[in-house]
């Protein structure tokens, strides 16, 4: 019997130590195929400027930074949310 749990965990470290190993060697390939993608992708072109705001879409604008402003000024809004979306807004 004592011949049989040695076989038994012997095995079972070789098992084990298989898959430790094989799974280092899966991280690492994979790794390096993710920083040749980077390196080969081209370059994202520039997106373009937006086009220029038509007079209606100006006013909606304005309408909405006065809304935000009285959320602000009501204390619905923070300082931070209130430039995060003012900054949205703008675009």
């Amino acid at each position: 019997m004592p011949g049989l749990l040695r076989g038994v965990a012997r095995t079972a470290v070789v098992a084990g130590t298989a898959t430790a190993v094989s799974n280092r060697v899966s991280r690492r390939q994979q790794g390096r195929w993710a920083q040749q993608d980077y390196q080969e992708a081209p370059p994202q072109p520039a997106p373009a400027a937006p086009p220029a705001p038509s007079a209606d879409d100006m006013s909606s604008r304005i309408d909405q930074l006065k809304q935000l402003g009285e959320l602000k000024a009501q204390g619905v809004l923070t300082e931070a949310e209130f430039e995060e979306q003012k900054r949205r807004i703008l675009g």
